[in-house]
Parts: C-alpha cells; structure tokens; sequence
C-alpha cells in the first residue's frame, strides 16, 4: 500500500473529532474521466483531525470545519453540480471559488476497478473500504453504508431510494386485460379533477390519447413520461399519440440516453397514473390496443388495480416528481406519426372490475424495492402462482432469483405452478419459455416436487400474448407489477407494482390464473415444435433401424 503524502497531512492534524464515517462514494461515474466522482461523509461535531485517503493521496479540512449529518466532497465541484444539479459542499481539487476546497496531499483519484478508502481519525485508522472486496465496480454505481454495511443493491447515479412503506385500508378496484382493462382505464381518467400523471413505457393506443386529451380540455393538469429508447426503438404510432399528446396542450417528458444527465435506469419500464393524489393506477401493460383493447376485442393478459389511498397516491407522486426533474428528460420533438391499428380478434369477456375494501398494500418499486418479491415468495406456506410473460435465468447461468425462491418454496413442500407466454417470440429460440418449463418440470419429476410449469394455450383462452407479471401468493398474497424476471428488470430499470394483501384480490387474480392453467392443460413441456422433432427423429430412427435389418438380410 502507497502512503506518500500521508504522514505529513497527519503530522498537521490536532483536536479530536466526535464519529465521522463515510456513507456514501462513487469512485465511477459516467463522464469522460470521472471528474464527478465524490465522497460523503456523516457525523456530528468537528473535522479537525479527520483524513480522507485512498493510499496514494488524500485531503483534511480546514481548521474549525464542522459536520453535522452528512457533507459531500467531489473531486471536481463544477462536474459533480453539472451530474447532480446541485454543488458539493467541498472539492478536493480547485476548480471553482464559489466551492470551499479541502487540503488535499498527494494525487486523489479513485481508481474505477479496484482501490480503497481510507478514514482517519487523528491518526488512527477507523475506517476501511475497497472494492471489489467489500462492493461491487461498477460504472456508475453509487455505495451506501446502511447500519454499519454497504448496500448490496446495484444502486446507480440518479436513482431513488425509496424505503418499504405499507399502507393500511386500502380500498380499490382490481382488474384484467383484454377483459376489462379499458372500461377501468376510462373510468379513472374521467374521475380527474385536478391532476393526472402518467408514468408508461410505451404509449401509442388512440383512445387511451384521446381519454387524456379531453381530462386536459377540462383542466386537469395532465403530465405524462415516457421511456426515450425502447427495445426495436420508438414506434410509428408512439410518435403519433406523442404528437397528438402535445397538440392537446399535454407536456411529454422521455427518459433516454444522449441528454445532458445520463438516465438513471436502462429503461423506465414502469406502467401507473396518479389520480388527485388521491388515486393510483397500475398495470403491468403499455398504454397500447393490445394491453387496452376495445370492448369484445382480443388482447394481452395482464393484470392491472385501482388503489385509493391518498399516502399511496402520494407516495407514487413523489416517485413519479424524481423520474420526471432529472436532467435525463427532455421534450421529445417529432414531425407527426401514425395512427395506431386496433384490430383484433372477438373476444368474449370473462372476467369484470373486483371491488374491495380494507387492503393492506406495500408499493414494489425496482430497484429500490425489487427485493420485496423474493421476501413474498419465501413467506409462502401453502401455494405460489405465477403468471410471467418470460423467465429468463441469471448471466451466470444459475436461476433466476425468483424462480429460485419459487422451486425453494416447492422443495418446502409449497404447491407451486409457473404460467409462460407462448407468442412466438417467447418460444422460438433455443433457450426460452418452451425450454425453461421443460426443465422445471424434469427438475420436478427428478426431486418429486410440487412444482408444475405450462406454457400458455394462446388460441384455447383467445389471448394475444401472456404480458403478465404477477404472482399470488398462499390465495391471500397478489402482485400486480410491471417488473419481468430477467436479470436487467429488478435491478437496472424503473418498474413499478405493489403486493396487495387482501384474500378477495388474490382469490380474483386466482380465478383467473386457474382459467389461463386450465385451458393450458395440453401445453405441457413435450407439446407444439420439440414433441414433433422428437416424434420426428423416432420415426426417421426407425426407419434407418429397418433399412439397416433388411440390408443385413440381403447379406445373408
């Protein structure tokens, strides 16, 4: 370890300190050379015999310097204000007179892939950070001390942090698609009298436009954010409920790369309104036909709820003002677009809006609270159904982390069954949804476990696609979400959901669950393209067995 410099800043120290700690640091940020990056530091009282090292160089403070709760100290002050939109309180090296500097030693700089920290007080060493040992390196990632330990969230520049809240008494209106889901849409947009905000990542059904276009004609304050790079790229007829959004007078805000502040999140995949503050509305489909289709027409299945509750609403609010102020969202400028095409297939539909009262609710917000879903799964005691438009296994190839608590919960003796879309793009590769309900159902076979998989019956229940990401847990438990199992969904994007504990929701969204199951029953893991390869391949075996036979014949 490399200490130049250091004894002669400690040589200048003198009065004790009351306990500082360093609480938070990103040591890589996204500019060019990270001139931004930045220290935190916590505590109460003086900083005079209080170091800042990394082994190499480091800083002190000014005589008679105090802290009192937290101090961020930036390498750059102008770069680390241009990231965050608000300046340091020091900088360590002089790049603005405005910001006061601290007296550095030697050369401070965090190195992106491996280094360290160092906190002195007085000369004695009392706290020690280096990554990767003790957090992850990462561009971009921020690292948070919370009681005494480093966050093990992937916690990135810009993101929330938004704690576990429940709320008690929730009344509210479950509701699934394509059955119900535009009468239910329509009806909470023509309730507003103040303000709506819309959070969607994608957005391109006329009349969904429409409905919001006419709340603004009334004078509802209507705000509405979008994801700026969607995956295949913003559509024709996004474009166009983009342009008629803002014809309507309706300010449009995207979320992407390539503005000023880099985005927070790899996709603002989230999907809610907030109603008045007093409502919130939350779905895991995109504002289009297929997620919202006209009544008696074919769509997607997903699940979706109403939740009045003035703290949620507030609580969505908050979440939604922090996505929208960042620097990462900018007005989106097109020169016109299509019309969505709405057609679809009759649809004949099964399921209405469930009103209930008196639910307890706890918002799910990835990546801030991603982790509620493993907890959900885990506290399961008698059943787990799951209704996942894919599930996709970790970059190391182990399962994915809810799949993982799922088959856990099996082994525990929990009666678990796994619903997969079966669109063709979720079925045609060499490792998608067909594969994955083989193997989990070759892994029950082998451990004898109640653990059953199915790939959807599309035509049998008359549905698009299975766009759903929701669980219920034990009858009682449901998650209604917008959050995919795949590696990038819980810990890079902006999703929103909410668990909602109240038997009446959870034995609604299982009525419907068991109709999706039902009509899969003939989807088992040897149906549709590998059954016929299998079947195949006997046949052409068999086939060689017998030539093989007679030529052997012919010989003798």
């Amino acid at each position: 370890m490399h200490r130049s410099g250091i004894g002669i800043i400690l040589l200048l120290l003198s009065s004790p300190a009351l306990a500082v700690q360093i609480a938070e640091f990103c040591p890589d940020p996204y500019s060019p050379g990270d001139p931004d990056e930045y220290i935190v530091l916590r505590g109460i009282g003086g900083l005079d015999g209080i170091v800042v090292s990394d082994g190499e160089g480091g800083f002190r403070f000014p005589a008679s310097c105090r802290i009192s709760g937290d101090i961020t100290i930036a390498r750059n002050g102008p770069a680390f204000a241009e990231t965050h939109g608000y300046p340091p309180d020091y900088e360590w090296y002089d790049y603005s007179p405005a910001i006061p500097d601290v007296i550095r030693s030697g050369t401070l700089q965090l190195a992106n892939k491996a280094d360290q920290l160092l906190l002195y007080d007085h000369g004695r060493l009392v706290q020690e950070v280096a990554w990767p040992r003790d957090v992850a390196a990462r561009q971009g990632q921020v690292h948070y001390l919370e009681e005494e330990r480093w966050d093990p969230r992937v916690l990135m520049i810009g993101q929330s942090r938004f704690s576990t809240a429940v709320f008690h008494g929730v009344d509210g209106v479950v509701f699934v698609s394509p059955d119900c889901s535009l009468a239910v849409y329509e009806e909470a947009v023509v309730s507003a009298r103040d303000e709506l905000l819309v959070n969607v990542y994608e957005f391109s059904s006329t009349r969904m436009v429409q409905l919001l276009s006419d709340a603004r004609g009334r004078g509802v304050e209507v705000n509405v954010l979008l994801e700026g790079g969607p995956v295949g790229g913003i559509s024709s007829e996004e474009k166009g409920a983009i342009t008629s959004l803002q014809a309507a007078g309706i300010p449009v805000l995207m979320m992407a790369s390539g503005n000023e502040a880099h985005p927070p999140y790899r996709f603002n995949h989230a999907k809610y309104l907030v109603i008045d503050q007093s409502q919130v509305f939350i779905t895991s489909e995109n504002f289009k036909s297929h997620g919202f289709p006209e009544a008696g027409r074919s769509g997607n299945r997903g699940w979706g709820v109403v939740l009045e509750d003035a703290g949620l609403a507030r609580y969505f609010a908050t979440v939604y003002t922090h996505d929208a102020t960042g620097g990462w969202c900018s007005e989106p400028s097109f020169p016109g677009g299509d019309e969505e095409y709405t057609w679809a297939a009759q649809y004949k539909a099964e399921f209405s809006p469930y009103r209930f009262s008196g639910a307890t609710v706890i918002p799910v917000l990835s990546p801030d609270t991603s982790y509620l879903i493993s907890e959900l799964i885990r506290n399961a005691s008698e059943s787990v159904d799951i209704e996942q438009a894919y599930i996709t296994n970790a970059s190391d190839g182990t399962f994915n982390p809810y799949l993982r608590e799922s088959i856990d919960a099996a082994r525990r003796g929990v009666s678990v069954r796994i619903l997969l879309d079966s669109y063709y793009y979720n079925v045609d590769g060499p490792a998608d949804n067909d594969e994955m309900v083989r193997t989990l159902n070759m892994l029950a076979a082998r451990e004898k476990i109640p653990l059953e998989a199915r790939c959807a019956d599309l035509s049998a229940n008359n549905l698009v696609k299975i766009h759903n990401k929701g669980v219920v847990v034990d009858k009682r438990w449901a998650l209604v979400s917008s959050i995919n199992w795949n590696d990038n969904s819980p810990t890079f994007n902006r999703e929103a959901g909410v668990i909602i504990d109240h038997p009446g929701v959870a034995g609604h969204l299982t009525l419907v669950f068991e109709d999706d199951w039902e009509g899969s029953a003939n989807q088992g893991p040897q149906s549709g393209p590998d059954r016929l390869r299998i079947t195949l391949c006997a046949v052409v075996l068999a086939v060689l067995a017998i030539l093989a036979y007679v030529r052997r014949k012919r010989r003798f």
